[in-house]
């Protein structure tokens, strides 16, 4: 009996290992779907060409922003810093990573971490600079009253735009992304939210 009864269990266990894979792929696919038509648009409306001479060159930039994301898990909206640093090339390619603590405008001790990085895609139009792109790292979710913690993968498509305020200063006027916690504790958790902040450009 005990037999037949670890043999169910582990056959039960495998399969939740399957549904489980199955949802993470799903949950990854739509992003990436979402990037390559957001890249496609964006290559269509473009009207200018970046000089040969400015082919392959760096920018690295930082700053810093308030965000409000909604929280799915207990219908929660909260608000907190988050750190990113981007470096793009004139080929329009970049890299974008990014740290986020929703910490305020808490009402029972729910909130939530990421740090998260991946591709973005940006074009200047005059002092503007539109930019999509697909972030993929680490969420640390804490439950209302401090019933415990879940460290999931989250997926977040995204876009936004910067406005040049002078040559090293730019406003992130709007930053968009649409988190998706494919693996949380209680099935997938999606947490959408915008931030506004400051761009240093270093070099």
């Amino acid at each position: 009996m005990k037999r037949f009864y670890s043999i169910v269990q582990s056959q039960s266990t495998r399969a939740r290992s399957t549904a489980q894979w199955l949802q993470l792929r799903r949950s990854v696919f739509f992003p990436v779907v979402l990037l390559a038509v957001c890249l496609c648009l964006v290559q269509a409306a473009q009207a200018q060409v970046v000089p040969t001479a400015d082919a392959g060159s760096m920018r690295l930039s930082a700053g810093g922003a308030l965000s409000g994301y909604y929280l799915n898990y207990g219908e929660q909206k909260l608000f907190g810093p988050s750190l990113f640093v981007d470096a793009d090339t004139f080929r329009h390619f970049g890299v974008e990573g990014e740290a986020r603590w929703l910490t305020f405008h808490r009402t029972n001790d729910e909130h939530a971490a990421t740090y998260l990085v991946g591709p973005r895609y940006s074009r200047y139009y005059g002092r503007f600079q539109p930019y999509v792109k697909v972030l993929l790292g680490a969420g640390r979710f804490n439950f209302p009253y401090s019933l415990g913690t879940d460290n999931c993968l989250v997926v977040a498509p995204g876009a936004g735009v910067d406005f040049q305020l002078s040559r090293r200063i730019s406003w992130r006027a709007a930053d968009f992304e649409y988190q998706i916690w494919p693996r949380f504790y209680y099935g997938q958790m999606s947490s959408p939210g915008l931030s506004t902040g400051i761009r240093l450009r270093i070099f």
